[in-house]
């Protein structure tokens, strides 16, 4: 069984095929976190409940042992605030007597098979047999608030997750402060912190620092998990490379405001928590009233931040993604934004899909600019109707001619969004988001839409329920194009103001699930200016999300490579676009690390790129399950290499590998050998380009040379591994 209680020592443990997690009931109902990290067979772990040595003036319960019990350097499972443990807390509750302390003990458990899902959020999932799940019950005895802890195990998988639930069982109502999802105490500080910062076109760049003492970590406050920094932390060994070395790895289920932090004490301890950023969070709980925190999926792995990426692309293709384009074949698709931006129309549209099905591409998207009078990016957010000055008759005869040239149709979407100029605010202009007295910056000429409301959810969706109700759409892009400022819904009483940030993104959940549920066989890509909510509540309703508005293909290496850390490429939007920096085998080359797709003219396209882009085509058939189901191997890193980045992916079945090279810059009299990863070293492989046949242990140990190929700027090729009998 993957979770056990031993009654001798009072312990739960944990276990999957990498990791092993115990916690213990200590004296007076105080939970401990006794370990985490490689599987081991003790349910006990004796030093970790002992007293370590006292901060300034570390505070005790005398009624425990000879010196009394200390939280403030115990490795506590889930700290609070307040009562005595002053590192920083997952959990403070203000009562009806305005204090904040906060004081939780153990009262109960229960074990069961499989996994709950959380009420109006999304969260992971399993088939039966595939986890379970830990409910440890605790209580605040003086205020009566009552705090579940849930971990749920895929033993299969290598993934633990982490939430928590607060009910106010008490008689007065009370302030939830701060209710983060995970709080995790590790016996050392030694790790270097791995995040992904970045901004709009440059999104998920790799940093990795030593940790320090203090605090130390990185947040988002701007409505959204954003381009600034991704809801991913992970803490690596000290020397961790790819492929050894200890990770633990965090990655939080939730598309807003988060906080993920590392506090290292003067024990050289370090907690990491992470859950929703307590700035501008509170949630008011009358008495019989809960709150649900979101997500955190946990990764302990041994075999460094390969092992981890791996094991995340696993969880993520198999209890994350889901739907009828978790397993089906998703189409090839050609997007209308760069190849024409707002100058459209009918006739356009569908020369693009004649030109588009020579080239045997099967999904012609049509971007902004499709609806109310919208020529630009000044108006008409929230009228959702169709322009019938660019399209006339609406979209069916679109539609109709281009199913005609052999092509599905999509459509794109910025629900959340209202533009000052349109007929929905001038109806309804209390609708966008403000607070009283104030006048709401703009970004992008626009406004945002007070989602948080129920009527404002029921006006959008009935708009988009007209449009995909009637018309034969294959595709949706919703988009999401600014932070939120002026964070407030007119709605909200002031009690309840501070909870307006998680209202929005419930909000905005609920939306999706109307979508994915009333139409099930829509394939649905999210956006954000890119790669601005690339998370992965986002994945639990659409399988795919465009990783970046910037598609320069030397550009989106490292993009990709940090995107990697913890997405797999299933989900990874990109596509050949007509950027003049390289050749178009090398977009090709990088885009097929990803869903794959165009962003051009395809009527400019010269005969060589043609007949590329149809070689493109047929390779993108023919390693569609390989690049979509296969392990990751970074070989050479954009961060670490200036001149060139390798990246290899192997079938699961060990039976075909890819390796792609792309140079950024020349390195004059470079001698190249790569090393292959995750082959079968027992079988021989043979090289399709080449025709060479060397056993998996030859390619693995003494690698390939590749020096000479594609050594100039932008220059990429790609080789193929197939395992011969």
């Amino acid at each position: 069984m993957p979770i056990t209680f031993d009654a001798q020592h009072n312990t739960f443990k944990l276990d999957t095929v990498s990791s092993s997690y115990i916690i213990k009931i200590y004296e007076e109902g105080y939970l401990l976190n006794l370990y985490y990290g490689a599987p081991i067979p003790d349910a006990y772990v004796p030093h970790r409940e002992k007293r370590w040595p006292s901060a300034s003036f570390s505070l005790a319960n005398p009624r425990i042992g000879e010196n009394g019990f200390t939280p403030d350097t115990t490795p506590m499972e889930y700290g609070c605030n307040g009562a005595a443990d002053f590192r920083i807390s997952a959990l403070a509750v203000r009562n009806a007597n305005g204090d904040s302390v906060t004081d939780i003990r153990y009262t109960g458990h229960k074990i069961t098979a499989g996994k709950p899902e959380i009420p109006g959020m999304p969260s992971s999932y399993a088939a039966d047999g595939e986890a379970e799940t830990l409910e440890i019950y605790t209580l605040d005895a003086v205020t009566g608030v009552k705090v579940t802890l849930y971990y749920t195990v895929f033993a299969a998988s290598g993934v633990m997750t982490r939430r928590v639930r607060v009910e106010n069982a008490g008689a007065a109502a009370c302030e939830l402060e701060r209710a983060l999802s995970l709080c995790v105490d590790l016996p050392c500080m030694d790790y270097d912190l791995i995040t992904l910062h970045g901004r709009h076109n440059r999104e998920r760049y790799m940093e990795r620092r030593p940790l320090a003492h203090g605090l130390q970590g990185v947040e988002s406050k701007r409505g959204v998990s954003s381009h600034s920094q991704n809801p991913f932390a992970a803490l690596a060994a000290r020397g961790a490379t790819e492929e050894y070395g200890e990770v633990y790895a965090f990655n939080f289920v939730y598309s807003g405001n988060f906080s993920a932090l590392a506090e290292c004490d003067h024990n050289a301890t370090t907690r990491f928590v992470m859950g929703i950023n307590p700035t501008d969070f509170g949630w008011h709980l009358e008495p019989g009233e809960f709150f649900d925190a979101p997500e955190v999926l946990m990764v302990y792995t041994n075999e460094g931040l390969g092992g981890m990426s791996r094991c995340f692309h696993r969880f993520c293709n198999e209890h994350i993604i889901r739907g009828r384009w978790k397993n089906e074949k998703r189409p090839l698709l050609i997007n209308s934004w760069e190849a024409a931006y707002f100058d459209f129309d009918t006739d356009k549209l569908v020369a693009f899909a004649h030109e588009a099905k020579q080239l045997g591409i099967e999904l012609l998207v049509m971007d902004d600019g499709w609806f109310g009078v919208r020529n630009s990016d000044n108006c008409s957010l929230g009228d959702w109707y169709v322009n019938e000055d660019k399209l006339p008759g609406g979209l069916a005869p679109l539609i109709e001619r281009v199913n005609a040239e052999g092509l599905k149709f999509g459509i794109w979407y910025e629900p959340e969004m209202i533009s000052p100029d349109s007929d929905l605010y001038r109806a309804h202009p209390d609708w966008c988001v403000h607070v009283a007295g104030r006048e709401p910056m703009q970004g992008r000429r626009q406004y945002v839409l007070d989602v948080s409301r129920a009527d404002v959810r029921d006006n959008i969706w009935q708009q988009m329920y007209a449009v995909l109700s009637t018309n034969k759409i294959d595709y949706i892009k919703w988009d999401f194009n600014r932070n939120i400022s002026d964070a407030g819904s007119a709605l909200l009483p002031p009690e309840r103001k501070k909870e307006f940030f998680h209202r929005f993104i419930l909000g905005t959940y609920d939306l999706m699930n109307r979508l994915v549920t009333t139409f099930p066989d829509i394939l649905f890509e999210n956006c954000s200016g890119g790669g601005g909510r690339f998370d992965p509540a986002m994945l639990c309703y659409s399988p795919q999300i465009w990783t970046s508005d910037n598609t320069d293909p030397i550009e989106r290496l490292p993009i990709q490579f940090g995107t990697s850390l913890c997405y797999p490429a299933s989900v990874m939007g990109a596509h050949v676009s007509a950027c003049p920096r390289t050749g178009f085998a090398t977009r090709g080359n990088v885009a097929m690390w990803g869903t794959f797709g165009y962003e051009l003219d395809p009527r400019k396209l010269t005969a060589e790129e043609r007949e590329t882009a149809k070689a493109q085509v047929a390779e993108y058939h023919a390693s569609y399950d390989l690049i979509r189901r296969g392990d990751l191997y970074r070989l050479i890193s954009p961060f670490e290499d200036p001149h060139r980045a390798v990246w290899e992916i192997v079938s699961p079945e060990k039976d075909r590998a890819m390796l792609t090279l792309v140079t950024m810059r020349r390195q004059l009299h470079a001698h190249l050998i790569v090393r292959l990863r995750g082959l079968d070293p027992a079988r021989c492989y043979k090289n399709e380009t080449t025709g060479e046949i060397c056993s998996g242990a030859l390619l693995m140990n003494a690698g390939i040379v590749l020096s000479g190929i594609a050594e100039n700027d932008g220059e990429s090729v790609t080789v193929y591994f197939t395992a011969v009998e």
